[in-house]
């Protein structure tokens, strides 16, 4: 049993960022007194270089796209920092799991892995979920590679063929995920995930249906070592009728009324972020991120099934500016405009519009106008502070992407 996670389209990938650190560093804690350059970025994977991350090394190459936006983010594991708003979800999900769902010994059926290291091979973030090689969800355009064959993973589904085999039948993965994807509110290069798997041997499914012990998990067809037979329409009735219970239990203790070989079974993937938004009313994924006590002390619960809704801090007023280009005559693609909005802004940018499109009649050159939404969730930005950082992405665009700017 093979579960693909969120394939979404993808798109080519022509620059890498480097070293801005300094760069986020002074648009988030210091004066805005002079402006970062766009010459403080350089290209990544140059040959010989190596990329230094948890502890370990990997070599970079033309593969290699992750900003340094993205790295400062590794390691900060925010569904393990106790009280936060993603482990009270976590932990109400663990809850759930381990008094719904007991062995034979009264022991819990799900084990739990929250802990697994984000940097997975390209084995297995594709490979191991039956992903074919010339799949549009393998490009630069949608994920962080390190190199050829390492990445971030991009859904905690990468994790399944290593658990799968180990011989576990039902277990809880998860973990901080990665994906390149357009800015707004609800969107962040960094997410959270929780999936669920579980197993059934045939006589596991059969055993509470009348004469089960003829029914069989397979129909008589091909079956190779990376894929099983044709599942019967009994057996897929009674696994979709399982896991539709226990999402229906799952939502309503939250919120009120790979290969399997012989087995059979289900899979499912939640996004912790989606659901504390809607749980707890906060409205910006960027919040999540937030160190400020204002945010963070109303999620110390005494008990993380307490009803607690996000109470706002106030909304200071955004300042928006606008940035036209002409696209060059190839290889452009918006998410690569975005990860330059991500790492010369940071956190200070609230979204990202394309508002206008226009083909010249007589070169038939393309520009794009992008309005970029800038908004401190902590303090009010001045027009001079934003300005400074507009300029840097407007740099960077010009360096990075090739655009001709029409600023």
């Amino acid at each position: 049993m093979v579960c693909l996670a969120l394939i979404r389209a993808a798109h080519e990938y022509i620059y890498l960022v480097r070293k801005v650190s300094h760069v986020c560093r002074c648009h988030q804690h210091r004066a805005w007194g002079s402006r970062p350059a766009a010459s403080q970025f350089a290209v990544q994977g140059a040959p010989g270089s190596v990329l230094d991350l948890l502890g370990k090394s990997y070599p970079q190459d033309d593969h290699t796209n992750l900003t340094q936006k993205v790295l400062s983010k590794v390691g900060r594991n925010l569904h393990n920092q106790k009280f936060h708003p993603l482990w009270l979800i976590k932990e109400r999900v663990k809850e759930h799991f381990y008094q719904q769902y007991m062995g034979r010994s009264r022991t819990p059926l799900f084990s739990v892995y929250d802990q697994l290291p984000p940097v997975v091979t390209t084995w297995q973030n594709f490979d191991s979920l039956l992903i074919p090689a010339d799949h549009p969800s393998r490009k630069k355009g949608d994920n962080y590679y390190l190199n050829r064959e390492h990445m971030l993973r991009a859904h905690t589904s990468a994790h399944q063929w290593d658990l799968l085999h180990a011989g576990l039948n039902a277990f809880l993965v998860v973990g901080d995920v990665y994906r390149r994807d357009q800015i707004d509110c609800q969107h962040y290069p960094v997410f959270h995930q929780l999936e669920g798997v579980r197993l059934f041997s045939k006589h596991e499914l059969f055993a509470g249906v009348k004469d089960g012990e003829s029914l069989q998990l397979f129909e008589e067809s091909s079956r190779s070592a990376h894929k099983q037979e044709t599942h019967t329409m009994e057996a897929v009735k009674l696994v979709e009728f399982d896991l539709k219970q226990a999402l229906t239990r799952l939502v309503t203790h939250l919120f009120g009324d790979a290969g399997a070989q012989d087995r059979i079974g289900w899979a499912f993937g939640l996004g912790l972020e989606r659901l504390a938004m809607v749980l707890y009313d906060i409205p910006d994924i960027r919040l999540f991120w937030s160190e400020d006590e204002r945010f963070l002390k109303q999620f110390r619960l005494s008990d993380i099934n307490q009803s607690v809704k996000f109470q706002p801090l106030s909304k200071y007023p955004a300042v928006f500016n606008d940035i036209s280009f002409w696209l060059p005559s190839e290889s452009y693609t918006e998410n690569d405009f975005y990860d330059i909005v991500r790492t010369v802004g940071g956190d200070l940018v609230e979204k990202v519009d394309l508002i206008d499109k226009f083909e010249h009649p007589k070169t038939h050159r393309t520009s794009h106008c992008y309005r970029i939404t800038y908004r401190h969730m902590e303090r009010t930005l001045s027009q001079r502070e934003v300005s400074s950082v507009h300029q840097a992405v407007q740099e960077a665009a010009v360096q990075l992407l090739g655009v001709e700017g029409r600023f």
